[in-house]
């Protein structure tokens, strides 16, 4: 199991991603190209740094106090965390072993079930999974790739009752769509292992780092979409008996 990572940075104090308050891991690399990527410095798979599992294990232990009060723990998000599993796995194993929460937030682009993606569930105690759109051609025009691993992902974490909050990003032109997010509901609807799902509304705030790249942001003309588009959405998931927020 490796015990060395490449990171892109973290966050100490996380609130939004996961229970309590959060140490989060942005891992460095992803496969996914979503045009509207807050972390778009984050998918070349050569870049960031190296860290020893210890090392951030030292990090993360300074912060228990802070887990205990609010029943946090460490996220683990990206880029795309699963893209180096072996080293996730290994980090998570060792929070448990010292009783802290582990998160995965992940896109669940996985293609090949291995062991080492077997061990990280086992060490996972929640996984936050996004999926960006139930059709696939829409997904793969926001994504440059098919959304046929993500939802496959989806039914495997229900098969072994893995803890879910599913993750839905509501933007202009594409999750707009009422009948996609029909299709979202009824297919997570009978999930049991899926405790909620949270509805993101689109932002702009990672704009900025697509221009320091030199490239072009896509979604440059779409704006936040408003209250009433945000709680039509809503409804869709509620009116299915799905814990939505």
């Amino acid at each position: 199991m490796s015990v060395h990572g490449r990171i892109h940075s973290v966050e100490s104090f996380g609130t939004v991603d996961g229970p309590g308050i959060r140490f989060v891991i942005f891992m460095q690399g992803c496969l996914m190209r979503c045009q509207y990527c807050h972390n778009r410095d984050t998918w070349d798979l050569h870049a960031g740094t190296e860290v020893h599992v210890d090392e951030l294990m030292a990090q993360i232990e300074s912060y228990r106090p802070f887990f205990d009060a609010s029943h946090g723990g460490v996220t683990v998000s990206g880029g795309e965390a699963i893209l180096q599993a072996p080293f996730v796995a290994a980090l998570f194993e060792k929070c448990q072993a010292k009783g802290i929460h582990t998160c995965l937030d992940t896109n669940g682009f996985v293609r090949h079930y291995t062991p080492d993606i077997h061990r990280l569930l086992t060490h996972t105690d929640l996984v936050l999974l996004d999926i960006k759109h139930m059709f696939d051609d829409k997904h793969i025009e926001l994504t440059q790739v098919s959304n046929h691993h993500t939802l496959e992902f989806a039914r495997y974490l229900q098969k072994i009752q893995q803890r879910t909050w599913i993750r839905y990003v509501i933007v202009e032109g594409f999750t707009y769509d009422i009948l996609a997010a029909e299709s979202l509901a009824d297919f997570i609807a009978p999930m049991s292992n899926i405790e909620k799902i949270e509805l993101l509304p689109y932002h702009p705030l990672g704009k900025h780092k697509w221009a320091s790249l030199g490239v072009t942001y896509q979604l440059d003309d779409i704006t936040p979409p408003s209250e009433a588009i945000m709680k039509k959405i809503k409804t869709v998931f509620t009116q299915r008996g799905i814990h939505a927020v």
